[in-house]
């Protein structure tokens, strides 16, 4: 027994000799980053639109007669656009014209009845009573009067009303409501689009917007105008995402546009971004991965070369770089190939890219 025992544990021993060696890291194609050394810039489409551009409506209901501007035309303050039938409005202002006159009567009779009373009453020839009853009945009087004149005060303004006139220089950008047809008080007639500054407005993704500000400087271009260069700066931004688009409304107040700059033209806006110089890199597009929903890169650590996930932050997506603004230091060597065949942990063995040219961004 005893010398089988020693033959089984001499067995054990010389197969503990055979086992496998280790394997060796993995190759792996990787650079060194290092930061760029200018921001990055990018290009979203916009339109030039007004600063300022108002619906024109009619105050009061009424169907329309007259419209004396088209679509495109210039207009100045007090110019007369567009008239409503004013048969109804002259009945009431006349009548509101007549109640006045009455009440101005009665004024004018209850003034001469207190003058007499009151003459009477300091000669004692009518009784106290009759005096307070004389100056009730001018109180009533020049109440009735003054409330004739607003009336008819109002009467006077609905009639004027009848008329849409124009309260900016600008120019009619759309037309609601043609002759002939029936409105309604607040309703749409014409859209006018003020002279004055020029906006370009475009509708941002949410990438674009974390480090824009209002006042930032942009470079906008126009293909109508080919040759031209225009700066605008950022004057408002939106407060909330479009619930549909999920995007940002961003409105550029553009600095000394020509008379060819025409409302409606098409826009390419350039944003210069905001990241840091220093902390902004563009690495080829192979290198990304994902840690859940996250960006993320491949870092390989230390001199044993032990890879780490570690998640980014991306601002720009081109076909083949991506631009990280943060997660990166310089000097930081990230895996270019093959990000999804290796894992945490992982010893690698990190070569140079046989092609550096085709990583060039």
């Amino acid at each position: 027994m005893a010398t089988a025992a020693l033959c089984a544990l001499t067995g054990l021993a010389a197969c503990g000799k055979h086992e496998e060696a280790a394997l060796p890291p993995r190759p792996v194609v990787s650079m060194t980053v290092h930061a760029d050394q200018s921001a990055p810039s990018s290009t979203y489409p916009g339109e030039v639109q007004a600063r300022n551009s108002t619906p024109l409506s009619f105050r009061v209901n009424g169907k329309i007669i007259e419209r004396n501007v088209r679509l495109g035309d210039a207009v100045k303050p007090g110019q007369v656009l567009a008239r409503l039938d004013p048969a109804d409005y002259d009945k009431n202002a006349a009548s509101a014209q007549a109640q006045f006159d009455a009440a101005q009567h009665r004024f004018v009779f209850a003034k001469q009845q207190l003058d007499r009373d009151t003459a009477q009453a300091q000669a004692n020839l009518i009784a106290r009573a009759q005096l307070e009853q004389t100056q009730d009945s001018y109180a009533s009087a020049v109440a009735q009067r003054d409330q004739a004149k607003q009336q008819l005060a109002l009467s006077q303004d609905q009639r004027r009303y009848t008329q849409l006139v124009a309260d900016h220089t600008g120019v009619i950008t759309a037309e609601n409501a043609d002759t002939g047809q029936n409105v309604q008080a607040g309703q749409a007639v014409y859209q006018l689009a003020w002279t004055g500054e020029v906006d370009v407005v475009s509708d941002l993704p949410e990438n674009a917007i974390a480090g824009l500000h209002t006042g930032d400087t942009a470079q906008v271009t126009l293909p109508a105008l080919a040759g031209r260069r225009y700066t605008a700066k950022v004057r408002e931004l939106g407060a909330a995402a479009d619930p549909q688009s999920r995007t940002w409304r961003i409105k550029l107040t553009l600095e000394h546009p020509d008379a060819d700059v025409r409302l409606g033209m098409t826009a390419n806006i350039a944003l210069a971004a905001r990241a840091d110089a220093n902390s902004a890199f563009t690495i080829p597009a192979t290198a990304l991965f994902h840690d859940g929903n996250a960006p993320a890169l491949w870092i390989v650590q230390g001199a044993d070369n032990v890879l780490q996930l570690r998640r980014i932050s991306v601002s720009r997506y081109d076909a083949r770089t991506i631009t990280v603004t943060d997660g990166l230091k310089d000097g930081d060597r990230i895996v270019l190939q093959g990000v999804h065949t290796v894992s945490a942990g992982e010893k690698v063995h990190p070569i140079a890219p046989l092609h550096p040219e085709d990583f060039a961004s």
